[in-house]
């Protein structure tokens, strides 16, 4: 299912909205201006002269009362997460340099969980099951290990690139054209 991308009056996105969560805030009147190339249509019910109602949405909408200014940057990855660092690696393991399935990846504690290492976005890296393995309790140092590649804490407009995995090509250029110029993101399609 495709999402809508919410944004505030400044452009920032602010939500991915569910069609239906989309639906409601156009019947509520509260779009202040929409935009992009996709175009999604819910049909309502029909009148008492057999026309039926319609809402053509698009894909990036301006919510009235979205709140503006910054958008508070987190710094920690959620262990449900996961998913997220793989993505902004591009499913790479940092050690080996291999490409894998999600499967066949973990996320790694640069430097180990069990020793403080915290689950930060500058703390972790996706690694192949059998990198991991090799890698164990150690930092990247003590296992000899260089890691192939930084981590880092992905912008907002990243941020909402990795946690939508149906994301619409209008939506994607919107985002990808306010990424930094060090962002991995800019090579997706």
């Amino acid at each position: 299912m495709e999402h809508i991308l919410s944004i505030d009056a400044n452009g920032s996105p602010r939500k991915w909205l569910t069609p239906e969560q989309a639906c409601h805030i156009y019947a509520s009147g509260n779009v202040m201006f929409d935009f992009g190339d996709n175009e999604i249509v819910y049909h309502g019910g029909h009148d008492k002269h057999g026309e039926q109602s319609m809402i053509v949405m698009k894909s990036i909408i301006s919510v009235k009362g979205a709140p503006r200014g910054k958008y508070k940057r987190t710094t920690q990855v959620a262990q449900r997460n996961a998913d997220l660092v793989f993505r902004r690696d591009q499913n790479m393991c940092a050690y080996c340099g291999g490409e894998f399935k999600e499967t066949h990846l973990t996320r790694d504690h640069i430097h180990p969980a069990s020793r403080g290492g915290d689950n930060s976005w500058m703390n972790l890296v996706t690694s192949c099951v059998s990198c991991n393995c090799h890698k164990d309790d150690r930092t990247p140092e003590e296992a000899n290990m260089p890691l192939l590649y930084l981590p880092y804490v992905p912008c907002l407009w990243e941020r909402f690139i990795l946690e939508n995995r149906k994301i619409l090509g209008d939506q994607l250029e919107f985002l990808k054209s306010k990424l930094p110029a060090h962002s991995r993101a800019l090579g997706l399609n």
